[in-house]
């Protein structure tokens, strides 16, 4: 079904469309060659030019860098294009496809093809769009090439060192959580350095708030408290001080499985010093627990580690108190103290001998 009587008001040609077509817009009247003439099936600019930074691939959009998660510089080629590339409002059943053609290293000339129906009219249209890649380094990298940071976290031990083991861990503890925050989409952490030092290792952050989450991690894995102090750095353009933030993650002096003599009542093998100082007496195998206060461990006297234990002959059971066992060293039959862990059964148990003599270890440490 057509109308008649009708007339292009640009060519003058009589126009003739389907009724269902129900156009509006001050352009309605126009006949479908002078509409199509007058507008493309696609908007593309002439040129696109794309701000990558060189270090992390992430892009400039807007007023800032994005994540783009590309794997190489055709991708994010594509995706720019594509956000530059607008379709005819009154364009249906679109659809398109891409050919890059890599020209340098960078510069991509992007070869698109679309198709699509305008006024009940198939279309087809194909369009270049050259992709210029400008290196540059983000904010964040260009940050942490300066070193700049706004806190550190140390990792130190009260009355010793942290052991590699731990130290390690806490630098462990410390990237998980870093990379943690930046798959969040987190532009703003990162460590900007990490060092080791005689008294143990320190983190260089971004942010104080990320230095403080990681200290309190590293003691809630590891054990112990967290103590912070502040420095002036410098003041900003409006007068305001800036600082620069220290977070000391500060060990227990005891670590699990080693043997201390904490008082009069008999050595303790130290099981977790996470929250209290907890652990077993080798003489009576009965719970030991003591609060840090402070911090700060009970003093006692360092006899030995779980390590250090051998295996030696259980020569008899005494009585409910006491058994007889070889001296690994001499092997002298001794009688020593018998906590209620020791299986009588068993032909050999781990002893440890130190400066407060030979004390039984239970064997499920």
């Amino acid at each position: 079904m057509s109308r008649s009587g009708e007339f292009c008001p640009r060519c003058g040609e009589t126009i003739e469309r389907a009724a269902a077509l129900d156009l509006e817009g001050p352009d309605a009247a126009l006949c479908d060659d002078c509409y199509l003439d007058e507008y493309d099936l696609v908007d593309a600019p002439d040129r696109v030019e794309v701000r990558v930074c060189a270090r992390c691939g992430a892009v400039h959009r807007g007023n800032r860098w994005v994540d783009v998660g590309a794997e190489d510089y055709t991708d994010i080629a594509i995706e720019e294009v594509t956000e530059a590339l607008s379709v005819h409002v009154d364009a249906e059943s679109v659809s398109w496809q891409v050919a890059p053609e890599q020209v340098d290293e960078t510069t991509i000339r992007m070869h698109c093809q679309f198709t699509g129906v305008l006024r009940g009219t198939p279309i087809a249209e194909e369009v270049t769009v050259p992709v210029k890649i400008a290196k540059e380094t983000c904010k964040r990298c260009g940050q942490i090439a300066g070193g700049s940071y706004a806190a550190t976290v140390q990792v130190r031990a009260r009355s010793r060192d942290p052991t590699e083991t731990e130290t390690s861990k806490a630098v462990d503890i410390a990237e998980a959580y870093v990379d943690d925050r930046e798959d969040k989409g987190d532009r703003n952490a990162f460590i900007s350095e990490i060092s080791e030092v005689s008294e143990g290792v320190d983190v260089k952050v971004s942010t104080s708030q990320i230095g403080r989450a990681i200290a309190d991690r590293i003691v809630r894995e590891l054990g112990g408290t967290v103590d912070e102090a502040r420095r002036l750095v410098s003041e900003d353009d409006d007068g305001q001080r800036l600082y620069r933030m220290a977070y000391s993650a500060r060990l227990p002096a005891y670590r699990p499985g080693e043997v201390i003599a904490p008082d009069d009542d008999g050595p303790v093998l130290v099981r977790s010093v996470q929250g209290n100082l907890k652990g077993v007496r080798l003489t009576t195998g009965e719970d030991y627990e003591a609060a840090f206060e402070d911090g700060t461990a009970p003093d006692a006297d360092r006899l030995g580690w779980r390590e250090d234990a051998k295996q030696t002959t259980l020569v008899a059971i005494e009585d409910d108190r006491a058994v007889q066992v070889l001296d690994p060293e001499t092997y002298e039959s001794k009688t020593i103290a018998r906590p209620d862990y020791l299986d009588p059964d068993a032909n050999e148990v781990p002893v440890l001998k130190s400066r407060a003599g030979l004390h039984v270890l239970p064997d499920d440490e």
